[in-house]
C-alpha cells in the first residue's frame, strides 16, 4: 500500500510593519512579545503584524481611505504578479494589525476628521472589536490611512514543513511622533524599543527571543546608520524574490537554511549537532542558517560538516 505524502499547508496572506524611530545610537525598532498562548512562535518578540482579513479587501471602499492613488500604490508598494486589490489588502492589514497589536495608527492627520484614539485604546474595547471595526471606523471618522508612509522591505513565506504557514509582506514605517506604542495585552503581552544590535544580543542571551525572519531582518538593518538612511534605502526597494527558508530536522534540534545558504538546494542534507555551539555567530555577522538548540534560535557559521 502506498503512503500518500502530506501536502504542505497553504500559506495565508499576512503583513508586518517594522516600526522605527530615530535614536542617539542611530534608530530603534519596536518589538512586541507574543503571548505564551499564541499558536505561532509563542513567547517570542516580533514586529507588529498579522493575517490579512476578508474585511481588508475591497478596492472600491478602501481607495477612498488611503492617502495615495491606486496607481501610486501599485508602483510604490506592489509588484507583478500582485493585483492592485491584493497590494491594497496587504497594506490595509499592515496598518490595522499595527493598531490592534501596538496601538499605533498610521493615518494622515491632516486628512482625517477625528483622531481621538483614546476610546479604541481602552484594553476592554480593543479586545471586543468586531471583524469589521476598522472599515466602520474608517468610514465614520473619514480616516485617510497613511499608506505613503509605508515602504517595501521583504517577502517571507513560512517553510513547507511548518503546520501553520504565512505569505508575509514586511513593510517599514516611521513611528508617528504624536503617538506612543501600547501592546494590546492579549496577542502581545509586552513591547520594547530597541536597536537591531541590542535585540540580536538579547536573543543570544535569551532575554529577547526572536523568530527566524525577525533575526534575518534585524541583521539586514544593521548596515543602516540612521533612520533617514534606512527609510531612503527602503523607498528604493522592490519585494524581490520571496524568502522561503528550508527546515532540516536533526537528531536533536532543528536547522533552518535560508535561500542564500550554499546547501539550500541540495537534495539530501544531514546536519549533526556535534560542536554546533562552537560555530554560533556574533550578532553583527551575516548568516545563512539558524539552529534551534531546544530553547532559542541561534545563527551558526556555514560548514558542510560540523
Amino acid at each position: 500500500m502506498s503512503i500518500r505524502k502530506k501536502e504542505p499547508a497553504r500559506p495565508l496572506p499576512a503583513a508586518t510593519v517594522i516600526l522605527i524611530r530615530p535614536h542617539r545610537n542611530g534608530f530603534q525598532v519596536y518589538l512586541l512579545k507574543r503571548s505564551p498562548k499564541s499558536r505561532f512562535m509563542p513567547g517570542t518578540y516580533v514586529f507588529p503584524g498579522g493575517m490579512v482579513d476578508p474585511e481588508d479587501y475591497g478596492l472600491d471602499f478602501w481607495r477612498h481611505h488611503v492617502d495615495i492613488s491606486l496607481a501610486t500604490l501599485q508602483r510604490e508598494l506592489g509588484t507583478d504578479p500582485l493585483a492592485t486589490e491584493d497590494t491594497l489588502s496587504f497594506v490595509i492589514a499592515a496598518i490595522r494589525e499595527t493598531f490592534e497589536e501596538a496601538g499605533v495608527l498610521l493615518v494622515n492627520e491632516n486628512g482625517s476628521a477625528s483622531l481621538d484614539l483614546c476610546p479604541l485604546l481602552n484594553p476592554g474595547v480593543r479586545a471586543s472589536l468586531g471583524p469589521d471595526w476598522f472599515k466602520a471606523h474608517a468610514m465614520e471618522k473619514n480616516w485617510a490611512l497613511a499608506v505613503s508612509k509605508l515602504h517595501r522591505w521583504s517577502h517571507w513565506i513560512t517553510p513547507k514543513q511548518m503546520p501553520h504557514r504565512y505569505d508575509t509582506r514586511f513593510f517599514v514605517a516611521l513611528m508617528p511622533e504624536s503617538q506612543i506604542c501600547r501592546p494590546d495585552g492579549e496577542e502581545a503581552t509586552d513591547g520594547i524599543w530597541t536597536t537591531p544590535k541590542d535585540a540580536l544580543i538579547g536573543n543570544l542571551s535569551g532575554e529577547v527571543p526572536l523568530t527566524p525572519p525577525g533575526m534575518a531582518t534585524l541583521n539586514q538593518l544593521l548596515v543602516h546608520a540612521h533612520a533617514d538612511d534606512l527609510l531612503n534605502a527602503a523607498s528604493k526597494r522592490s519585494w524581490g524574490d520571496p524568502i522561503e527558508p528550508r527546515v532540516v530536522p536533526m537528531a536533536r534540534g532543528v536547522m533552518i537554511l535560508e535561500p542564500w545558504d550554499p546547501m539550500y538546494h541540495h537534495e539530501q542534507i544531514k546536519i549533526e549537532r556535534n560542536r554546533l555551539d562552537e560555530y554560533v555567530l556574533t550578532p553583527e555577522e551575516p548568516f545563512s542558517r539558524l539552529w534551534h538548540d531546544g530553547r532559542l534560535w541561534r545563527p551558526v557559521r556555514f560548514r558542510e560538516k560540523y
